[in-house]
Formats: structure tokens, sequence, C-alpha cells
């Protein structure tokens, strides 16, 4: 059975991977059984804030242009968009729902890196126009509050969890907060 229930061997340790937005590999230790500390790290879902992004582009524009010159957006990409966070956790047994089932709550701190490729068209006048691109590399950071299902009554040192979480950027966009999730697995020991 997975250890994390035989109370005199705490701490444990566990490492595995977590998918959803983002994907990520994820570390979490259990000092013992009401407290965790978790750290993940990986790639952000960059297709679902294709939105935020593509609005993005006008804080990016010289507000310089004449009355004639017009830049329009084209179309961007993300050409890379990573994420690192660190969650402290205060976990208690469901197991009157479920044997092997654990809730958590907690709160850390993410740092998120992203690199965008704009495409765009530049308009001077009704005659000339040029194709052009930019990137634009944007770093930020800000708190994040989990909550989640861990279930952990395996034959095998598994554990099995689902989490949301909150993301609030405090840095490059204050007050812009994300929604994220993600299911995973992780190797107990």
């Amino acid at each position: 059975m997975c250890p994390i229930f035989d109370e005199s061997k705490f701490p444990y340790q566990g490492i595995g991977v977590k998918m959803g937005d983002p994907f990520a590999l994820t570390y979490k230790y259990y000092p013992s059984k009401h407290w965790s500390f978790a750290a993940d790290g990986g790639k952000a879902a960059s297709g679902l804030y294709n939105k935020y992004y593509r609005n993005a582009f006008n804080g990016y524009m010289p507000d310089s242009l004449s009355g004639k010159q017009e830049i329009k957006y084209l179309a961007h990409k993300a050409t890379s968009d990573w994420f690192i966070e660190a969650k402290f956790l205060y976990q208690w047994d469901a197991s009157k729902i479920s044997k092997g089932l654990q809730f958590y709550l907690g709160a850390g701190w993410q740092w998120r890196t992203t690199t965008l490729r704009y495409d765009y068209l530049y308009e001077n006048g009704p005659f000339e126009n040029q194709f052009g691109k930019f990137t634009e590399k944007r770093f930020t950071y800000g708190p994040v509050v989990a909550a989640g299902l861990e279930y952990s009554y395996f034959s095998i040192p598994i554990s099995a969890f689902i989490e949301v979480e909150w993301f609030t950027d405090v840095l490059l966009d204050p007050g812009y907060q994300r929604f994220q999730g993600g299911v995973g697995l992780r190797y107990v020991f």
C-alpha cells in the first residue's frame, strides 16, 4: 500500500507528472500527516491564453504614428511559455468518503516567463504596406492559491491527485487572474 498513511514513517517524498494547465514535473514533500510542500515546473498551456496575448499586442505598439500610418495585428505565437511554482499545503483526511482520500488547500508563489512572436501589417497610406514581426519577452510572478484531492490507497506507492489553482499577476499586469488546474500521478518514497 502507498506509504502516505503510515503515520510512523514520515517524512515522505513524491515525484511525478501533472497534466493540464500547466503541464509540469511535480515534487511533493510530506513532513507530517497534515502539512506538505509542493514544487512544480513546466510548460503553460499557451493556447488557453490566446485572447490575452492578442490583446497585449496593442501595448507593444508605438504611440507616435501619424494620421495615415497604422499597424494591424495579424497573428502571434507563444514560442516558449514556462513556469515554476512553490506551494505550502494543509491536508486533511477524507477517508469517510473513500479510504485513501485526502483534501488539501494551500498557497504559494508562481513565476512565469513567456516569449511571444507577433506578425503585423504596417500601413502608411493607401499604397504602402509592409509585413513585419517582432518578439516580446515577458516575465511575471504572483501568488497562487490551490485546492485539491489526493488519493493514495493503491497496492503500489503511487498517489493520484487533481487540483485547481488561482494565479494573480502582480508584476506585468497587476490584477490579471488566471484559473489553472490539472491531474497527475506521483511516485511516493
